[in-house]
């Protein structure tokens, strides 16, 4: 099975995860569930919920029920970024995932409420479908930290300071390690975890996962100057429009590239420990570093 094949098989399992975990919110109120099922079915490849299952089976030798709730829970709170990252208030988009945004396809505050939804499901899903309370309470934990005021939030705010504004390189990547690749990080060491990883081994994949996240939202910024609509499955060319501190704007599209394809070989040599069982997350850090939408 070639890498690709593999991702989007693996995609349509997570999808199939969310389905059923939805499908058993039997006290959601319909308009309510219908913005979810909209933002969740969206097509989307995955990544962070792949990272989370491949690293509880590089350590496991194969994926765990713990793994699945986990993967399920970072798509949820990732979803939730995008719904509230579309919004008026924020980067103001009509399109995502190549349709509508949940702003646009419902109102406001219905993707207001669909956002909040999906962030508190993701920690209840962690609460209750964990099989051990103290595993549940480190995934909780990790995830609250790359999601909350030191990590995705953070990141977030960052940049809306940042915008028409000259920032330094070191606040740019302190927004982009914030916004994106401590999500990344957590979506590894997540699955690390449900695997039964010692300390060293959620060393290594967290470094990874940090390393192919920054890596991940440079190509994300090169992509944003560079493909069209019908690539990216949303409005390119919205950071310029922003004003945004991105690696473009700031080094150039030859730099960027540069800079993305070190940190890409960086978190491959994070790998060298696991040998030729770590294949697969090798291949995830070449497809996100070549990948074209």
């Amino acid at each position: 099975m070639s890498f690709n094949d593999r991702l989007s098989e693996t995609a349509q399992f997570v999808n199939r995860t969310l389905q059923q975990l939805l499908a058993e919110q039997d006290q959601i109120q319909e308009n309510l569930k219908e913005a979810l099922s909209y933002v969740l079915e969206a097509p989307g490849k995955r990544v962070r919920s792949a990272l989370t299952l491949w690293c509880c089976e590089l350590i496991a030798g194969h994926i765990n029920r713990n793994a699945e709730i986990a993967a399920a829970a970072i798509e949820m709170v990732h979803t939730y970024s995008l719904v509230h990252d579309d919004l008026p208030a924020m980067d103001d988009d009509d399109l995502r995932r190549g349709r509508p945004t949940c702003h646009r396809a419902f109102d406001e505050a219905t993707a207001i409420l669909a956002g909040d939804a999906l962030l508190t499901l993701a920690f209840e899903i962690l609460a209750g479908r964990i099989d051990e309370p103290s595993l549940a309470v480190r995934l909780i934990g990790r995830l609250a930290g790359a999601a909350g005021l030191a990590g995705m939030v953070a990141g977030q705010m960052a940049d809306l300071k940042a915008e028409k504004t000259t920032c330094s390189e070191e606040t740019l990547r302190y927004i982009h390690i914030n916004k994106t690749a401590k999500m990344f990080q957590c979506a590894a060491v997540m699955g690390a975890i449900c695997g039964g990883a010692n300390t060293r081994q959620s060393k290594w994949l967290g470094e990874y996962g940090l390393k192919i996240g920054l890596g991940f939202q440079i190509a994300d910024d090169i992509l944003d100057v560079s493909g069209s609509s019908e690539q990216l499955g949303k409005t390119p060319g919205k950071d310029a429009k922003a004003g945004k501190a991105t690696y473009p704007a700031m080094l150039g599209i030859q730099r960027s590239r540069e800079l993305a394809k070190q940190l890409a070989d960086e978190a491959i040599g994070e790998l060298e420990p696991f040998g030729p069982k770590a294949d697969t997350l090798r291949q995830l850090a070449v497809a996100l570093l070549e990948r074209t939408k």
